[in-house]
């Protein structure tokens, strides 16, 4: 293992001919770079920053509070993952709800959510959807399930997000001037390869769908700087073991039927076109916003937080002022703190030291 990773690392200095920035997109990746120290086996001239691939922490403040005003009526269950729990929003968390009496319910599945639907038939159970295409075709398929069934009590408030029309963004951006990507295992494992096809033809940015351990990383890293070195762009799949390059057509073809892509705002990133998922056409009936008439509103972040910079990549945990701070894992200011998967929680856990 050792020996693998310092001839990785010569490889990776061996075609850093010139300073190069990878951008790691999704939020396993992230906890895996910081939790192995993949850092410090970089060379000088490669900088690795962190982007919007926590679905927790790109959740829009105002689609937080549109949550907790939804969990805050009174006569229903609130099902959410456990991540979405301790998420601040202007006025308190789903946490504080329950502990003054909401019945927001911690679920490890969309099909759970539906079960307590089944077995609270004279209640409305809401399903707080976030996530990727990861998690996206789940709730698809609960909700067909939820239509062949003929149930009535339950219904889905949708912040699913796309991670491709995120990434156009990021291209597209001036400030951030990425040269490559490595893409996320466990939404490639859906989406497959053809969907990143754009980065390396219309940006000539690099690309490679790789795993998670640090094996995985260190050559995904030395795919990225060959690819820039040699002008050679192209999305290379080293995740051969879990992602097929169609992808799961399976997966795909439940987010075609139950969703139409729209509008979305990200946390960091603002509004993106197409970026989005709602409930289409007679599976509309089950979309939360639409039954309980719903509102995103426009809202603020909070004071002095920078999750939107680190989600964008611009600044690290570290450099946010309130890190450490008045913002830990038991007082969390901004969602990078309270997800597994954020990049303000793993720096705190693997990589930051008392002065």
């Amino acid at each position: 293992m050792k020996e693998k990773i310092e001839l990785l690392r010569r490889a990776l200095t061996f075609f850093a001919e010139r300073p190069m920035t990878f951008m790691e997109v999704c939020g396993t990746h992230t906890v895996a770079i910081y939790r192995s120290g993949i850092r410090s086996l970089l060379p000088p001239d490669i900088s690795l920053v962190s982007g919007p691939g926590c679905p927790v922490c790109v959740t829009d403040q105002g689609e937080i509070d549109a949550a907790i005003k939804l969990a805050g009526k009174g006569d229903l269950i609130f099902a959410t993952y456990g991540d979405m729990l301790r998420v601040p929003g202007t006025k308190g968390s789903l946490q504080s709800l329950r502990a003054h009496g909401a019945d927001v319910r911690v679920v490890r599945s969309a099909d759970e959510a539906l079960s307590l639907a089944l077995k609270n038939p004279v209640k409305e159970v809401v399903f707080l959807g976030v996530g990727f295409e990861t998690t996206a075709p789940s709730t698809a398929a609960v909700v067909i399930e939820a239509m062949n069934r003929g149930v009535q009590n339950f219904s889905v408030l949708s912040f699913h997000k796309l991670v491709p029309p995120a990434l156009r963004l990021l291209a597209e951006s001036e400030e951030l001037q990425v040269d490559g990507f490595l893409l996320p295992g466990h939404v490639s494992v859906v989406l497959g390869e053809e969907p990143y096809q754009f980065l390396p033809r219309d940006f000539n940015i690099a690309c490679a769908i790789v795993g998670f351990e640090p094996l995985d990383i260190m050559e995904g890293l030395v795919e990225l700087a060959r690819q820039v070195s040699e002008s050679d762009f192209k999305v290379s799949l080293l995740y051969a073991r879990a992602v097929r390059p169609q992808g799961n057509v399976k997966a795909q073809g439940l987010i075609e039927e139950v969703f139409d892509k729209c509008d979305s705002k990200w946390r960091g990133l603002g509004p993106i076109e197409r970026s989005g998922l709602k409930l289409k056409g007679d599976f509309a009936r089950f979309d939360a916003l639409l039954r309980f008439d719903l509102k995103i509103e426009d809202v603020p972040l909070p004071q002095g937080c920078k999750c939107g910079e680190v989600l964008m990549g611009k600044i690290t945990p570290k450099e946010c002022p309130l890190f450490s701070k008045l913002c830990r894992p038991d007082t969390p200011v901004g969602p990078c703190m309270v997800s597994s998967e954020g990049s303000c929680a793993a720096c705190y856990k693997y990589d930051y030291r008392v002065m």
